[in-house]
């Protein structure tokens, strides 16, 4: 997942933890991980929403001033499905890859 760097600091300390992605089809999967910046953002749940139901306080939760403001950074592409997403943050060194990847270091 992408976000501008105006929300990433918000991200990084826990204040935004919700986005809403205007999309064909989901791009990110419950329980993926997704770096960003050091660290990395785990998705805990998508659901599809109505335009309608964006609504002021769920732009405050995603970062934005308004609705308006959030819509305009929501859109990518040609998509007109709108999701809600929620996630956390974990910073460097919470998460250091798939657990396959651990066993093969501490076995060699």
């Amino acid at each position: 997942m992408l976000f501008t760097k105006r929300l990433r600091e918000g991200i990084r300390r826990g204040r935004i933890r919700c986005s809403v992605r205007i999309w064909t089809r989901p791009h990110v999967k419950v329980g993926g991980r997704y770096r960003m910046d050091e660290g990395h953002i785990v998705v805990d749940s998508i659901a599809p929403i109505r335009v309608k139901d964006i609504s002021y306080e769920l732009a405050c939760e995603s970062g934005f001033d308004s609705v308006d403001d959030l819509l305009r950074i929501a859109r990518h592409g040609r998509g007109d499905k709108v999701y809600l997403i929620r996630f956390h943050y974990l910073p460097p060194g919470a998460w250091d890859g798939p657990v396959w990847k651990r066993r093969r270091k501490i076995e060699s």
